[in-house]
């Protein structure tokens, strides 16, 4: 980012990845029971509790929630800097509008 280039067009660019990386945290949520059933599947036929417990006890599992809560940690991290982005234009024009005040009264 340029410290030229507004904050509007900053917060824009910041809040258009954080949607990006909320849609990427979300598929990796909402597909959580498919990739369950999937990897249960691969277990051929035996219970589905025993199938469960392999799966939610296998290394692959593990690295699956590490990468959806990876992902939803960074899509919040990316919401928390635009936001600061917004704090940050609103400071800046109220530190504008007190210097037009002391010039218009000095």
């Amino acid at each position: 980012m340029s410290d030229n280039e507004p904050w509007s067009d900053q917060w824009r660019r910041q809040a258009i990845r954080a949607n990006e990386l909320d849609t990427a945290a979300t598929m990796l949520e909402e597909a959580k029971s498919a990739v369950l059933a999937e990897r249960k599947s691969r277990l051929g036929d035996i219970t589905d509790a025993k199938a469960e417990r392999l799966v939610k006890a296998s290394r692959e599992w593990m690295d699956y929630i590490t990468k959806m809560v990876d992902a939803r940690s960074k899509a919040n991290e990316a919401k928390i800097e635009a936001e600061w982005m917004k704090m940050k234009y609103w400071e800046s024009a109220g530190e504008r509008a007190d210097e037009r005040t002391i010039a218009r009264l000095g």
